[in-house]
């Protein structure tokens, strides 16, 4: 027993010092973590994006020295025989999560893979080699530093403070007093959004542009209260969070995909659609009378009793958009309208977008085509 606890004792020394040279390459900030087991190799894959990796590696550690510290229980050859195939399961996983870890190490310092049998056979030994050598330091074409920051650590903008305080809640339009919209991913906080304020007076058409992954929709589903953000957010001076289940009825939103069903005509596929969105003391007359302004608008009136599953890509978008328009809504959003369509079918639709806005409505659309 002490001469397990003895090399156990000289290996974590030997590991943790060279792990904890090895944190100053990498730039960790808690460089503490390298000497406490279990803590050390959830650190380690941390800084190079392997979070669940060093989770795993970082349990199995702790049992590893539990296993090796602890005497047997049982007499019993069963029982010894059920001890040793849990320890073997542990190492074995312990192996193969420090292989995955190792890999991405041999990436960031540019080694070359037979590093790797220095690794398995005496690990503390390439730790070494790796903290106190200078000639080994992280390649700067792989560094992963824009990885520990991405989402982690927003970016400071100057003035955006002073910026977000001269927004003022409007009581016409939208107003958008958005802080912060985060999630936990594996206990660590990550920002999706950060400091956004402006103001939409009705009857505007606005394009919200950004690259794929820039979170447009994730800002527009803050913005209707589908995923609610640290912010408030005001239509016609009626704060939507609080008031969402009034305010949910005055929010259309059209999403990527034609939710439409395919069997029924365009006429009974919208009506249905006002049935369920508007009022139910709206009387009959009136209900039809707005579905077929809607349709109208859209020029949807020639196709009325055609066959939703017969209509082109372009008919079905304008589908879509009076299902949601049939309740009128003060905000109306719409998430890539245009895609899959053609340049003249993609500015026509625009064009009825445009007009459903002048009615004193505010149209905000998610596009990859501001032309």
């Amino acid at each position: 027993m002490a001469n397990i606890l003895s090399r156990l004792i000289f290996t974590w020394f030997l590991m943790s010092l060279g792990l904890w040279k090895l944190s100053e390459k990498m730039h960790w900030e808690k460089r503490w973590m390298a000497w406490v087991p279990g803590l050390r190799y959830y650190a380690l894959a941390d800084s190079m994006e392997m979070r669940a990796e060093g989770i795993g590696c970082g349990v199995l550690e702790i049992l590893y020295y539990l296993i090796s510290l602890s005497p047997f229980a049982f007499d019993g050859n069963r029982q010894l025989v059920v001890e040793a195939l849990i320890a073997l399961a542990v190492v074995v996983a312990l192996y193969v999560y420090r292989i995955r870890i190792f890999m991405r190490l041999i990436l960031l310092f540019n080694l070359k893979r037979r590093w790797l049998i220095f690794w398995l056979l005496a690990e503390w030994v390439t730790l070494l080699f790796l903290g106190f050598d200078k000639r080994y330091q992280p390649h700067p074409e792989v560094s992963f530093q824009t990885g520990w920051e991405a989402g982690i650590k927003p970016a400071q903008i100057t003035g955006v403070s002073d910026a977000m305080n001269a927004v003022t809640a409007s009581r016409k339009g939208l107003s958008v007093l958005l802080r912060e919209r985060t999630v936990r991913h594996l206990g660590k906080k990550q920002y999706l959004l950060k400091d956004i304020a402006m103001n939409i007076p009705n009857g505007s058409l606005v394009l919200l542009l950004g690259g794929s992954g820039a979170g447009k929709t994730t800002f527009m589903n803050a913005i209707i209260g589908y995923e609610k953000a640290d912010a408030d957010i005001y239509l016609n001076g009626t704060n939507i969070y609080k008031q969402y289940s009034q305010m949910k009825y005055r929010i259309g939103f059209v999403t990527q995909m034609n939710l439409v069903r395919t069997h029924d005509t365009v006429f009974r596929t919208i009506s249905d659609a006002a049935k369920l969105r508007m009022p139910l003391q709206i009387r009959a007359e009136e209900r039809n009378k707005r579905v077929r302004e809607v349709m109208d608008l859209l020029g949807l009136t020639p196709v009325a009793s055609g066959l939703v599953s017969k209509m082109s890509g372009g008919q079905l978008r304008r589908i879509s958009i009076a299902i949601e328009l049939v309740s009128d809504p003060d905000l109306f959003v719409l998430d890539e309208p245009d895609s899959g369509l053609d340049g003249v079918i993609a500015r026509e639709l625009f064009e009825k977008l445009k007009e459903i806005s002048e009615t004193g409505k505010i149209v905000i659309v998610i596009t990859h085509t501001p032309d």
